[in-house]
Formats: C-alpha cells, sequence, structure tokens
C-alpha cells in the first residue's frame, strides 16, 4: 500500500494524522522497533534465559519476523461477551481450529486466546504458532455490567499445553483494581519461574478519569 491510497483511507483526517508531531516527548528518547529489539531492551533486564527465549520466538515468527514489530491475533471474546455474541457474523469462528489457522494464514507472531480455545488445539499448533493463554477475564452477562478481571485457570496448565506466554488484563480505576495487580503480579512471577513471557493489557475503568479530563480542558480553555 503506498502513501497515496493510505491518505485515501484517512480521508480528511489524514493530514492530521500522517502530519502529526509530539511536542511532549522527543523522539530521541523512544526505544523504536528494530531486528535487534529483543537483545537492545530485553537481553539487561533480570528474565531468564527460558523467557528470553520464549521472547525470542514471539518477535520471530510470522510476516513481521525480525523486525521489532508484532501482529498478534487476539480472540478471548468469548467469556467476555458471549461466543453468541463474538461469533455469530462468522460462525466458523466458534470453531478453536479456525482461529488458530486465521493467526496462522496471517502471518501473526503469535495467536492470544483463552484456555479452552487454545487447549482444544494445542497438540496439533502449539508449535507452528506461539501460543498466549490470557488467564483472566471480565464478563458482560451480569446486569448491572460490572468490570472486574478474573482469574481463570492455572499459569501451570499454560505451560503444560505449550504456550511461551500468558497475558492478563487490569482495569485500572476501577474498585478491584488493587485486587487485579496483586492477582496478576503473582501469576506474572509464576510464569516467568516456569520460563513463560507474560504481556500485559491494561484500560481505564473509572468515570472519573473523564470527569478530570474535562476540569483539565476547561482550565486550559
Amino acid at each position: 500500500m503506498n502513501t497515496k491510497q493510505i491518505e485515501e483511507l484517512l480521508g480528511k483526517d489524514s493530514a492530521s494524522l500522517l502530519g502529526h508531531q509530539c511536542k511532549t516527548i522527543s523522539k530521541d528518547l523512544l526505544h523504536l522497533p528494530g531486528p535487534d529489539f529483543v537483545d537492545r531492551i530485553f537481553i539487561s533486564t533480570n528474565r531468564s534465559n527460558n523467557v528470553i527465549r520464549n521472547l525470542n520466538s514471539i518477535y520471530n515468527t510470522g510476516r513481521l519476523a525480525g523486525s521489532g514489530y508484532l501482529s498478534i491475533l487476539p480472540v478471548d471474546q468469548g467469556i467476555e461477551h458471549s461466543a453468541g455474541a463474538s461469533f455469530a457474523p462468522n460462525p466458523i469462528y466458534f470453531d478453536p481450529e479456525n482461529i488458530v489457522k486465521l493467526a496462522i494464514e496471517g502471518g501473526c507472531n503469535a495467536v492470544a486466546s483463552t484456555y479452552g480455545v487454545l487447549a482444544a488445539v494445542s497438540r496439533k499448533y502449539a508449535h507452528k504458532i506461539p501460543f498466549i493463554v490470557k488467564i483472566n477475564h471480565n464478563e458482560f452477562l451480569s446486569y448491572p455490567n460490572k468490570f472486574d478481571q478474573i482469574m481463570f485457570g492455572k499459569v501451570q496448565e499454560a505451560y503444560d499445553m505449550g504456550a511461551v506466554a500468558v497475558g492478563a488484563t487490569i482495569y485500572f480505576g476501577s474498585n478491584e483494581s488493587s485486587r487485579q495487580i496483586v492477582e496478576v503480579a503473582a501469576a506474572f512471577a509464576e510464569a516467568h519461574k516456569l520460563g513463560m513471557a507474560t504481556v500485559l493489557w491494561c484500560y481505564l475503568r473509572n468515570s472519573g478519569f473523564k470527569k478530570m479530563e474535562l476540569t483539565t480542558i476547561r482550565q486550559q480553555i
């Protein structure tokens, strides 16, 4: 895809999006992706050799292998939103194998999903594409909706199915965020002992943040 095609896709916002320059943080301070990303960023940390090896397997799989960039297919909506709401438009993805096939055919670095999805096909695919098992989930079937990531299964189970990493979400600002931080930290420590990499997804879940943003904007105006 060339620059002109990208501009056409972005439409009226193309100029502001493509021409944006950050005035807050100098680009010289950024750790940019590159072929040496694992060696440059992770080697000096306290991660074990096994963790580094599993990180390296993620960064060196798929179409973006060796570039320092990652393309991970995340499909964990079945628990959070119900399988019907998530997959009814494309019923073939009720089948876990099709999710993993999509990640492989799309040239992804890894596939991230639930225990059930990845365990169902681990014998056949865990050696073909890196597995990232999401170990906690929210659910929107209760009413009123709540924002609470709850642990599912064990880190050992993810390790036993051949996953190279586990991932978890923390809803910062939610009433349960303190518990989530402690739970995820403990789970990630166990994963590192087993030589697995870890991925943290972070979201703000507190209406107060929106009020603070509006107050700040008014003060600036």
